[in-house]
């Protein structure tokens, strides 16, 4: 990180390191070593540390007592881990998100059953001899949880730490673009529905108080309700809103019109609305490596947009943006190394992101996924989306041409002089602003 000019960095603390048994148990002090010797070394280097609480581990002894984010119980526990965060690094750490994508964490969890605790069942699941759980209701409950979890813990940091330690608090969701797959008026709501469904999901409660009237409409009594105390503290409850944006998808309508329904490799449903990246076979952009990813720079630019319009212009960080590539063990493999394709990538989203700020949106931060390459959760180490080759074998580091690239436009001697004057202008904090020294 120093030898690219890192000024933030953001990571994630493990729930089972720091806790393993949650507030049942003891807190672990070789977990809490390890975190206060990453930070202690960032801030020596003058890195600014994003730290992410939760991102989707916990201790497993959480799911087997009460069934894990299907309970209220949850609620209390992260907000115990919460406050052991806070507590042993908030003197230093100064920008905290609560929970990583709570939106796709639901889906996959709780509706197709790729993440633990891997709950699945009809429609989605194929083979009704392996149900599990309530596919159609038990998403809708975990996520209830988890924003009343970010709430509590966000009320609890603005109480009794903000004050003292001058940070700030929010949640990252996962945010794709959703395009209507036609221009007819139903696949125009089937978008704004998708929209919606998931990243107004998230975000209409913490900043509005409440579920989007799009999934009230539709979800009816499925949809948990918010207590008037609840709806108290959970409004307003972000200092700024997250965003992991990757790609922008087709949406048609599901709902009013007939449309595919279950689940399998080529296709989602989003608030009853088909999902797909292809139209007559044609994808929506250049594929990637990862499965529904797609290059289309313009989707910056329309979830920037929607966001400062829906959310009066809150603060806004974009915690993740990246390219996928396969990934090469020969070092000497024609992209291994050359990866122009992720420069373009880059050159193109941050462009847009450049128009969406010379709007007025209220962007504060850009975050390239990821300084290494790195597992990849399910598709383990088969996808590479770092800067930074790593040899499996030795665990040596090698500087891709994209992190060559981004240290040359941090200095602004790479995109057009139109976005960096617009990018720096804002004070954008950007893994990157101090590498004017920095040798590769």
């Amino acid at each position: 990180m120093h030898s690219l000019g890192v000024n933030a960095y953001r990571f994630s603390i493990s729930w089972s390191r720091i806790l393993p048994r949650g507030r049942f148990g003891e807190v672990n002090p070789s977990g809490v070593a390890f975190y206060n010797k990453i930070i202690d070394l960032l801030v020596l280097r003058g890195v600014e540390p994003f730290v992410t609480i939760h991102h989707n581990d916990f201790p497993k002894e959480l799911e087997d007592r009460y069934g894990s984010w299907l309970s209220p119980q949850m609620q209390e526990d992260f907000v115990h881990y919460a406050e052991t965060c806070y507590r042993e690094f908030g003197d230093r750490v100064k920008y905290w998100v609560t929970i990583n994508e709570p939106n796709l964490y639901a889906d996959l969890a709780y509706i197709n059953g790729m993440f633990p605790p891997s709950h699945i069942s009809h429609p989605y699941n194929t083979n009704s001899t392996t149900n599990t759980g309530n596919s159609n209701r038990e998403f809708l409950v975990a996520m209830h949880n988890m924003l009343l979890a970010h709430a509590k813990a966000a009320r609890l940091y603005r109480q009794n730490f903000q004050p003292r330690q001058g940070g700030s608090i929010g949640i990252v969701a996962s945010a794709f673009m959703y395009e209507p797959m036609t221009d007819n008026d139903l696949d125009e709501e089937a978008a704004s529905r998708a929209l919606a469904c998931d990243l107004a999901w998230i975000y209409d409660p913490l900043v509005l108080g409440d579920y989007p009237p799009e999934m009230k409409h539709y979800h009816g009594n499925q949809l948990p309700r918010f207590s008037d105390e609840e709806k108290g503290y959970i409004k307003d409850s972000v200092d700024f809103i997250g965003i992991n944006h990757y790609s922008t998808l087709y949406a048609k309508d599901c709902f009013y019109s007939g449309c595919k329904s279950e689940r399998n490799n080529t296709e989602m449903i989003i608030g009853f609305s088909y999902i797909t990246g292809e139209r007559g076979g044609v994808p929506i952009g250049e594929p990637t490596a990862m499965f529904g990813m797609y290059v289309v720079p313009r989707g910056m630019e329309e979830i920037i947009s929607y966001i400062k319009k829906r959310y009066s212009n809150k603060p806004i960080y974009v915690l993740e943006n990246g390219y996928a590539q396969r990934w090469e063990e020969d070092i000497e493999a024609p992209e291994t190394l050359n990866d122009v394709k992720r420069v373009e990538f880059h050159k193109l989203y941050l462009a847009h992101l450049a128009k969406a700020i010379r709007d007025g949106a209220d962007v504060r931060g850009y975050f390239i996924w990821t300084l290494m390459d790195d597992f990849e959760w399910l598709d383990g180490y088969s996808i590479s989306f770092g800067l930074y080759y790593i040899d499996r074998r030795t665990l040596r580091r090698t500087p891709k041409l994209s992190a060559k690239w981004y240290r040359s436009f941090l200095t602004n001697t790479s995109l057009g002089d139109e976005e960096v004057k617009t990018i720096r202008s804002r004070n954008i904090i950007f893994p990157g602003l101090k590498a004017s020294k920095a040798e590769m």
